[in-house]
């Protein structure tokens, strides 16, 4: 099946016309929506009317839905978060206002997320992407080798644990409960195989990887924070103005993303359920 695709730009993104997410889709479309996925690493719909029954189901036929810890789940729907900020609020740094990925310090981390806009602001509240496919593949012949053979220790600590960023949750649409839990590390490979297309991925960033495996902390810093600059580079980004009904679909397995921090003002509201993933892997060339 050929898809109504529109490309955003040349690092990736796709807007797709003419799908109705609310009811099922035939099974030779979401083969080439995963096709599409793979290749383009966001996928894009506007004007969708979703309830999060609806948006559950559409996430369903990509895969299992993941639970995610340490944030207090939308009521009826364990599965689902719904990500909250209100015009009166202060605090600096918004939820997933700092490139990540989701949930890496997870031993299989999702295979995607499905977020779904229920209110948007007028202005500003953009998500931001970067193509780790192409990150990996700008870097040198030298540095791709050497990444290849390290590992790296991912953590959820800096954000949910006991004097993480929301350990003082004043958040006031979320609840976002600190727990020792989140010290745990989990090790990853630095470049893991996108296991559909086999291309190479750079698999770190600046949230949950924390350090090389058998280095420290403070050994492992220069690289990685050569590493994250180098992942969020323009020619690598994508970015989506949200709008009412809107919807993204990204492949959690191949970006990073941001959520902008420049609406104060406004209220905006949205509805996000997590695929369950696979345990990442590395095969060489």
């Amino acid at each position: 099946m050929k898809l109504d695709l529109e490309l955003l730009c040349g690092a990736g993104g796709a807007e797709v016309r003419g799908l109705d997410l609310s009811k099922p889709l035939a099974p030779e479309t979401l083969t080439a929506l995963r096709r599409a996925l793979a290749d383009h690493c966001v996928l894009l719909f506007r004007d969708q009317k979703l309830e999060p029954d609806s948006q559950k189901a559409f996430a369903r036929q990509f895969g299992p839905l993941a639970e995610t810890p340490f944030i207090k789940p939308l009521e009826g729907h364990p599965e689902m978060m719904r990500v909250v900020r209100e015009p009166d609020e202060k605090k600096k740094l918004n939820f997933g206002g700092r490139w990540h990925s989701d949930l890496t310090f997870q031993v299989e981390p999702v295979l995607g997320t499905v977020l779904y806009s229920r209110e948007s602001p007028a202005v500003g509240g953009d998500t931001l992407w970067t193509n780790q496919m192409l990150a990996f593949d700008a870097l040198s012949p030298g540095m791709q080798r050497m990444l290849e053979s390290l590992t790296v220790m991912h953590s959820a600590k800096r954000s949910y644990g006991p004097q993480g960023t929301y350990a003082d949750d004043d958040l006031k649409g979320m609840r976002i409960n600190a727990s020792e839990l989140a010290l745990k590390e989990t090790p990853h490979p630095c470049v893991r195989t996108h296991p559909e297309n086999g291309r190479k991925i750079l698999f770190i960033n600046w949230v949950y990887a924390i350090r090389f495996q058998d280095m420290t902390e403070e050994e492992s810093t220069p690289l990685l924070e050569f590493l994250n600059r180098h992942s969020q580079r323009p020619e690598f980004q994508i970015r989506f103005r949200w709008t009412k009904g809107a919807l993204a679909f990204w492949d959690n397995r191949s970006t990073q993303h941001l959520a902008v921090n420049d609406y104060a003002g406004y209220r905006r509201v949205m509805d996000r359920v997590t695929i369950a993933g696979d345990k990442p892997f590395f095969t060489p060339a």
